[in-house]
């Protein structure tokens, strides 16, 4: 979604061999990208719930990420 600007706040999520995306605050709630994506990925109501559609776009299997916020 190229139209998702994040404003404010970043946690980068980190898996067992490194960064593996970012959840960012943006107008209307929370949006995230995994380093692979060219875009944004929609809005969605709580950072719990972006932090969970992060890691539901990871690979089947691949542990929860731990969130930094930056």
């Amino acid at each position: 979604m190229s139209d998702v600007t994040p404003t404010g706040k970043t946690w980068v999520a980190f898996g067992p061999a490194g960064a593996v995306g970012s959840v960012h605050s943006a107008e209307g709630g929370y949006t995230f990208r995994l380093l692979s994506d060219p875009d944004y990925r929609g809005i969605y109501p709580t950072l719990d719930i972006a932090k969970s559609a992060l890691h539901a776009a990871l690979l089947p299997g691949s542990p929860w990420p731990e969130f930094r916020e930056h």
